[in-house]
């Protein structure tokens, strides 16, 4: 059985797009880099990468979205990913839709996670119609923090979670919330 097309969406100078076969060797020395995974409990070998790359695809089949492969063309065919997901996890803001982002580090600072986050937040509210979309890292990472604040997300201290699926004082287990309501973005584009 074939799994159904998940929309391309492209920008300025990206394109997100459905994954391929192709796009597990550079999504698992991605995975693989400590640099990239700094703030996750761990790297991931092949395995768990193609695992993780499996879960994604089938996110896409049971939603209609998902984490889209990110290519630059004439730059790089996989700069990572970005996109939309439900998580499963319990937390007080769940259910939610959250827009997520990783990227190879070759590929940072270039603006890429912004402006692919953007085409997914505009899928988001216009294609989706979804009212609230949420982004969440670990307090610490700043980068992602500031991708957030470009994105127009607002962070409230009072959101901010203990995330459910690490041990208790885990150095990583402090998250921090970042919401974007469907009227600010509508206000923000208009």
């Amino acid at each position: 059985m074939s799994r159904p097309t998940a929309p391309t969406l492209t920008t300025e100078r990206l394109v997100l797009r459905p994954w391929r076969d192709d796009d597990l060797a550079p999504f698992a020395a991605l995975n693989a880099d400590p640099r990239v995974m700094a703030f996750f409990p761990a790297t991931l070998d092949r395995t768990a990468s193609d695992a993780l790359a499996a879960r994604i695809r089938d996110h896409f089949d049971r939603h209609g979205f998902g984490v889209w492969a990110v290519d630059a063309p004439g730059v790089a065919a996989f700069v990572g990913f970005v996109g939309l997901a439900r998580p499963t996890f319990q937390a007080p803001f769940m259910p939610c839709v959250e827009i997520a982002w990783r990227l190879a580090a070759e590929h940072w600072g270039r603006g890429y996670a912004t402006e692919a986050a953007r085409a997914a937040l505009a899928f988001g509210f216009d294609a989706l119609g979804l009212d609230e979309i949420v982004s969440f890292t670990v307090r610490d990472n700043l980068s992602s923090r500031r991708v957030m604040e470009r994105l127009g997300m607002t962070h409230a201290p009072a959101d901010d979670f203990e995330h459910p699926v690490l041990p208790l004082g885990h150095r990583l287990r402090p998250h921090v919330l970042y919401r974007l309501p469907r009227f600010a973005w509508e206000q923000a584009t208009c």
